[in-house]
């Protein structure tokens, strides 16, 4: 007799036992494998190191205010022209207004880096390692320096709205009798004379 299971009807549950999983097995790392995933995770940690080390140290973080950044100054931190530099020690350079224009000079000597100064007497910057002496614009005078002192690019904002930038040459800024509301000093960009002008 066949019997035929209706649309309504469960079918029945098969009650044989679930097969189990292969277990794998992993053999513990020998003595010599061990050393060598040491060792390679130590150099990969020097390596690391070394290398965040050295972009930490290569890559430049000037903030305004301190040198290598901006100097945002006043325009009253002129000095008139012809009177004696105006000496800005965070930034290491000096404000000088002459006949011929406004300059802002990088304070160390284009000898071998000493600290020229600024003398009253002699109307002119004298280094004292070694004696070179240079004009109120930093042009040289005499002494072993091989050039003039070097200059920052410069800004100037006038009280009219307008602006003048020093070019590349660090030729003087002519002010021409206007008023000055701000000056921007970039002591990352060193621009050196050409020769002893």
């Amino acid at each position: 007799m066949s019997t035929t299971a209706s649309a309504g009807e469960a079918k029945p549950v098969s009650s044989a036992p679930a097969k189990a999983a292969p277990q794998v097995q992993v053999a513990a790392p020998s003595r010599r494998e061990f050393l060598y995933y040491i060792w390679g995770a130590s150099m990969a940690l020097l390596l690391g190191e070394a290398g965040a080390g050295l972009i930490w140290f290569a890559l430049p973080r000037f903030k305004e205010g301190t040198f290598g950044g901006t100097f945002n100054l006043a325009g009253d931190t002129l000095p008139q022209a012809g009177s004696a530099p105006v000496n800005v020690p965070e930034g290491r350079f000096w404000l000088s207004n002459s006949d011929a224009g406004f300059v802002v000079l990088y304070g160390v000597c284009t000898h071998l880096g000493c600290l020229p100064k600024w003398v009253d007497v002699n109307n002119r910057f004298e280094c004292p390692c070694h004696g070179s002496k240079y004009e109120i614009d930093g042009k040289y005078i005499e002494g072993p320096a091989p050039r003039s002192l070097d200059r920052f690019r410069t800004t100037i904002t006038f009280t009219d709205g307008t602006s003048e930038t020093m070019n590349r040459d660090g030729d003087p800024i002519n002010l021409a009798g206007r008023t000055i509301a701000s000056i921007a000093v970039d002591t990352g960009t060193r621009l050196k004379r050409n020769g002893k002008v």
